[in-house]
C-alpha cells in the first residue's frame, strides 16, 4: 500500500526521535526543532501542541487509523496529548517544528483540533526566523520570546480552513483486498460498478461496505486516493502534469486540476513550483 504499511522495526531513528524526551521537559517553553529528514516516527504524543511546517517534500500523520497528507508549503497542528505516527516521506523534506506550551490552548478551539493548512507567506517567514533557537527550549526569560507568543496567537486568525486530505485505513480482510486493488490500478477507469463486479458484490453492498468499515463513500475514497498519489508524483518526480493526471486516472487535465484544487486549495502547477523552489534546502 502507498503510505500505510509502516515497518516500525526496520528504521533507524535520529534527530527528532532523539529529541522526543526533551520536548516536554519545560511545560511553559517553546521547543524548536528544524530538521531535514526521511524517516518514520512511531506512535508518540506530547504534553505540548505541535506546529510543523513541511518544506520541500511531503509528510503523513496517522491517528486512529486515518492518514492525513501534508504537502510542501503546508503546516499541521497536533493538539497536546494526541497520539500519532509521523512519516516524513522524502529526502528533500525539511520539517520545521515548534512545540508550544499548552496552558492557554482553551483560548481558541483551533488548538484542540488536528488540522492541516496551506501556510501563509507571513507564517513561513516567521517559522524560518525561529532557526536561531534550533534544538532549544525558549522561555519568557529569553529575548524575543514574545515573537513566539505572537506566532502562536496568529494561527487561528489566519488559518481557518483545514485540508480534507484524509484517507482511512481498514483491518477488514475483504476491504484490504479492495483498497489494494484500487491503489495498484489507480490509473485505470475505476467505477463503483466495475470494481463491485470484480469482487462479486452488488453496487449497494460495496457502498455499504465502505460506509460501514471506513465511514467514507467509495467515490470519496477513490478521489482522495487519486489526489494523494498525484501529490506524491508532483513532489517526488519530474513527470509532466498531464502525465500525472493520466497516471492517477484522469482523462481530462481540467477535471484533474479542479479536483486537486478542491482538496488542496491550490493547482498542481502551484505545488510543483513550490516543490522545486525548496528541492535542495539548507539547514
Amino acid at each position: 500500500m502507498i503510505i500505510f504499511a509502516f515497518s516500525l522495526f526496520t528504521k533507524f531513528f535520529m534527530g527528532l526521535i532523539a529529541a522526543l524526551p526533551d520536548i516536554d521537559k519545560h511545560d511553559k517553553s517553546v521547543f524548536v526543532m528544524h530538521e531535514k529528514s526521511e524517516k518514520l516516527i512511531p506512535f508518540h504524543k506530547h504534553t505540548k501542541g505541535q506546529l510543523s511546517y513541511v518544506e520541500g517534500g511531503i509528510a503523513y500523520i496517522t491517528i486512529d487509523n486515518r492518514t492525513y497528507v501534508v504537502p510542501a508549503r503546508h503546516f499541521f497542528w497536533i493538539p497536546q496529548g494526541m497520539e500519532h505516527i509521523l512519516e516524513i516521506g522524502h529526502t528533500a523534506t525539511v520539517l520545521r517544528s515548534l512545540y508550544f506550551y499548552a496552558y492557554d490552548d482553551v483560548s481558541d478551539p483551533f488548538y484542540g483540533k488536528l488540522g492541516i493548512y496551506p501556510a501563509s507567506e507571513l507564517l513561513i517567514q516567521m517559522i524560518k526566523y525561529t532557526e536561531m533557537w534550533d534544538e532549544k527550549h525558549v522561555t519568557e526569560k529569553d529575548e524575543n520570546f514574545e515573537f513566539l507568543v505572537a506566532l502562536k496567537k496568529i494561527l487561528p486568525k489566519t488559518h481557518k480552513q483545514p485540508l480534507p486530505i484524509i484517507l482511512p485505513a481498514t483491518h477488514n480482510k475483504q476491504m484490504m483486498k479492495i483498497v489494494s486493488y484500487l491503489e495498484w490500478n489507480i490509473g485505470e477507469k475505476l467505477t463503483l460498478s466495475n470494481v463491485s463486479a470484480r469482487f462479486g458484490l452488488s453496487e449497494r453492498s460495496m457502498s455499504r461496505l465502505f460506509k460501514a468499515d471506513m465511514n467514507i463513500s467509495f467515490l470519496q475514497y477513490l478521489k482522495t486516493l487519486r489526489i494523494i498519489k498525484a501529490i506524491e508524483l508532483l513532489l517526488n518526480t519530474d513527470k509532466a502534469i498531464n502525465e500525472i493526471a493520466d497516471d492517477v486516472g484522469y482523462s481530462s487535465i481540467s477535471a484533474f486540476s479542479d479536483t486537486f484544487h478542491e482538496f488542496t486549495q491550490s493547482r498542481p502547477s502551484d505545488l510543483r513550483k513550490s516543490s522545486k523552489a525548496f528541492r535542495s534546502p539548507s539547514i
